[in-house]
């Protein structure tokens, strides 16, 4: 599936950081090891909305990572997925009498002109979960294989007991993960399931909704496999992040773990698993089903798209916070003095600030941190203080490179 067009990001001078993240697994902030390729997979949307400001901050959250990896000279293979077949899809569909297909495909395409407003550098690939039914039960079919899978009714579940590491991403106990498995599209009341959290893999053909031929027969594939598949396909086993939002550590990423160490052998399947943090509004979560929804869209027609980003970044990436109408105000503030500093004939030298930038960064993503050091010199460059006349053009790259701000 068609991405979008990618940023041009500026080289800069001198010596990047290591990049340390925090691992949801691990429980704690560990340095990034990649090799001369990083390799990162993060969840996408399911397409029956548009993109709202909580999607914004993971997915920006996850382009900084590739930023700093790339300013420290790897090359970034990153893949996302998008879910355009789903429970919830469907039932938005059937609601606005819409077909399904046209309705994942216009919001894709709102997300896509969204990302690049965002100045989001887009996955190397970008797979829509229509286009792998195949291959996701070719990959049901080689876990069956295994015996780790069974069927009820014509799905294919996956065996819980069978999974020997089920546990060790989110470190929860069983009885918060059946609390959250129920709340987040699990059926752990089903009967005749072996075990309650008993996961999905595949579901046969259910009468009015879409279903592929497939050597398991007709239906589709269930939520958490189809990510599994994909990263296994472009990005192989044991590659180095996992990324979401803290909402998908359970199931998603639990269920997902345990079905990659299943097909491969490998444990962990990814290094890290990294979340970002949710954005409220009126109190509650951010979320579709809700319908308290900020979006991108109509931001951007009343903003400048590096004023929402701005507004993202003034948060530390897992955070929790809530979005009120004097956060985007203070971000076109911050614009302002920055681009009035940068269009400066002169201004404070930038080599301290950039060591400065990549080291917040370079710390589990700080980015108000980095903010904070391009505030003070702006404020020092707009008093007059400062004659190099490289700075100001240095400091437009450093901020355009690390922080995806286009001043």
């Amino acid at each position: 599936m068609r991405s979008w067009s990618a940023p041009n990001i500026p080289k800069l001078p001198g010596e990047s950081v290591p990049l340390r993240l925090y691992d949801t697994s691990a429980k704690q902030v560990r340095q990034t090891d990649p090799g001369p390729t990083a390799r990162m997979y993060v969840c996408g949307i399911t397409p029956y909305d548009a993109t709202h400001l909580g999607h914004a901050n993971t997915y920006l959250a996850f382009d900084l990572v590739g930023r700093l990896w790339r300013d420290a000279g790897h090359e970034v293979h990153y893949t996302q997925n998008a879910t355009d077949v789903d429970d919830p899809l469907l039932e938005r569909a059937e609601q606005t009498g819409v077909d399904w297909q046209e309705l994942a495909e216009r919001e894709i395409e709102l997300f896509r002109s969204d990302m690049e407003a965002l100045r989001i550098v887009p996955p190397r690939e970008y797979v829509a979960v229509t286009e792998v039914v195949g291959r996701v039960a070719d990959l049901i079919s080689q876990l069956a294989a295994k015996g780790v899978t069974y069927v009820l009714d014509g799905d294919v579940y996956f065996s819980v007991a069978d999974a020997p590491k089920y546990g060790q991403v989110s470190g929860y106990d069983e009885e918060e993960m059946l609390a959250l498995f129920a709340e987040r599209g699990g059926d752990p009341d089903r009967p005749g399931k072996r075990h309650p959290l008993d996961w999905l893999l595949w579901r046969a053909e259910r009468p009015g909704e879409p279903a592929w031929e497939s050597r398991l027969g007709r239906g589709r594939p269930g939520w958490h496999i189809e990510c599994t598949a994909i990263a296994l396909d472009n990005l192989g086993g044991g590659f180095d992040v996992a990324g979401g939002g803290s909402d998908l550590i359970f199931p998603h990423h639990e269920c997902g773990a345990s079905e990659g160490h299943a097909a491969t052998g490998e444990w962990p399947f990814a290094k890290f698993y990294t979340h970002a943090g949710m954005v409220g509004l009126d109190g509650e979560k951010m979320s579709k089903s809700k319908g308290n929804l900020v979006f991108v869209s109509r931001m951007r027609q009343e903003h400048d798209p590096m004023a929402v980003r701005l507004v993202l970044l003034a948060h530390h990436y897992r955070a929790d916070w809530e979005y009120t109408p004097d956060l985007v105000a203070e971000a076109e503030r911050r614009l302002a003095r920055w681009r009035a500093a940068v269009a400066l004939a002169a201004a404070p030298p930038a080599g301290e600030l950039l060591a400065q930038v990549r080291e917040r960064l370079a710390d589990d993503l700080d980015a108000p941190g980095a903010l904070a050091a391009i505030d003070a010199w702006a404020e020092r460059a707009t008093a007059g203080q400062g004659s190099d006349p490289a700075a100001p053009a240095a400091v437009k790259d450093l901020a355009d490179a690390l922080l995806g701000v286009a001043l």
